[in-house]
């Protein structure tokens, strides 16, 4: 009698552990299935890619319509895009949205209506919004929108982004001939220079545009139209040299560029990544995605010394 009560008891215990773990999957599932907060960090629980890229988080960031210019603050804990809402053509429109880590979790908070691309600077005081930008508060949020100075006003800025040394590098909208101009203004002695045009190693072919500059200023990505190219326009890469000048424009290669449009490149504040925007629908632009891929895709192109 006492050994059938003791296989009796252990059954139970078994059958109570068995449900319990049924029900911490279903749990799970539910999360990832619900728009539940995201528990896992960092980049917001995904599994990191290979040279090979990948949509990032598919069904979290990337869905219908356009997701857009991704960028990581320097500690990994916000990401900010740009996307595209709304199932009817009419009544779409572009909003500004972060994820931000807090409490154990990534929560999702929509921000404004499209205000500029957004671009973090590498000491994660400045967001950078083409020709505004907002600066981080003592309570460790942006402040209002503030404006560049006149000399970056006249230029219609698409995305401007910076290196550590405070060199602004950036493109331009509206060009009247097709052909984009990459421009950059340094800091020097403390004081903005005026925009100046990179060289032809950079500017050639049309749509050049959304330029990243390196923290380090080692090299510049960038996409536009080329005839050597894929097809739409491609991202390229250009190393600066010893002598200060920049290296001949380098693609990316066809694991990166496609027949499709692939622009808006930045690497990830850790260096770790590479992120990157694809048209989805070669008919037209109704579905652009993030994509990230291996950061160590740059150091295959990088010329041997």
């Amino acid at each position: 009698m006492k050994i059938y009560t003791m296989r009796k008891t252990y059954f139970i215990l078994i059958l109570v552990l068995v449900l319990f773990l049924n029900a911490c999957n279903t749990k799970k599932q539910n999360l990832k299935d619900s728009n539940s907060p995201i528990i896992e960090s960092p980049y917001l629980g995904q599994k990191p890619p290979g040279l090979t890229p990948e949509l990032f988080a598919p069904g979290i960031i990337v869905k219908k319509n356009w997701e857009y210019g991704g960028v990581f603050t320097p500690d990994l804990k916000e990401f900010y895009f740009i996307r595209e809402v709304g199932e009817v053509e009419e009544n779409k429109k572009m909003e500004f949205v972060v994820f931000e880590y807090k409490n154990k979790s990534w929560q999702e908070r929509v921000i404004s209506k499209r205000v500029g691309q957004p671009f973090i600077a590498p000491d994660g005081k400045t967001m950078h919004l083409g020709r505004r930008y907002k600066e981080r508060t003592e309570t460790g949020g942006w402040s209002a929108l503030k404006k560049l100075d006149s000399s970056f006003q006249k230029i219609q800025i698409m995305r401007l982004t910076a290196s550590s040394k405070g060199t602004y590098v950036f493109d331009e909208i509206g060009m009247p001939d097709g052909d984009g101009v990459i421009r950059y203004s340094r800091l020097i002695d403390g004081k903005r220079e005026e925009p100046r045009p990179f060289g032809a190693a950079i500017n050639t072919g049309k749509m050049n545009a959304h330029p990243f500059i390196a923290p380090d200023e080692s090299y510049l990505l960038w996409d536009g139209e080329r005839d050597s190219g894929y097809g739409d326009s491609d991202i390229y890469i250009s190393f600066k040299q010893q002598d200060g000048s920049w290296g001949a424009a380098i693609n990316l290669g066809d694991k990166i560029n496609t027949e499709a449009w692939e622009a808006a490149a930045s690497v990830t504040p850790d260096g770790k990544y590479l992120f990157f925007n694809r048209n989805m629908n070669p008919e037209n632009y109704d579905n652009v995605d993030i994509f990230w891929v291996d950061a160590q895709i740059i150091e295959t192109l990088r010329p041997k010394e």
